[in-house]
């Protein structure tokens, strides 16, 4: 069983024990939350697709940790104007696991 869910502007597709990085939530270590917007269902053949998403279903993830990501370095550089500049970035994240897809019924 997997699902695609909706959360910090992004798509991901999920299933059950998976662990992903998304953006960062506010929620404390060790809890649980719920991301209610699913936007497809899907066991085998069977797909359920939302319209925009899947009504009664969600998909619950433990959070495991919170942290940022590695850095990146964004270079600008005219050449023989005398303009070079750097800058740095750090994205924070959210590390979570998915507990439970739930869902009524697929298929149908």
């Amino acid at each position: 069983m997997y699902a695609v869910i909706k959360t910090g502007g992004k798509q991901y597709k999920v299933a059950q024990g998976d662990t992903l990085k998304i953006e960062t939530l506010t929620a404390e270590v060790g809890s649980v939350v719920s991301f209610d917007e699913v936007l497809m269902v899907g066991v085998g053949e069977q797909v359920k697709v939302g319209a925009p998403t899947v009504a009664g279903s969600a998909v619950k993830a433990e959070v495991l940790a919170h942290g940022r990501g590695d850095k990146i370095r964004i270079v600008k550089h005219r050449r023989r104007k005398h303009y070079h500049k750097e800058q740095g970035h750090r994205q924070n994240f959210t590390e979570v696991r998915i507990v439970e897809i739930g869902t009524e019924i697929v298929g149908a």
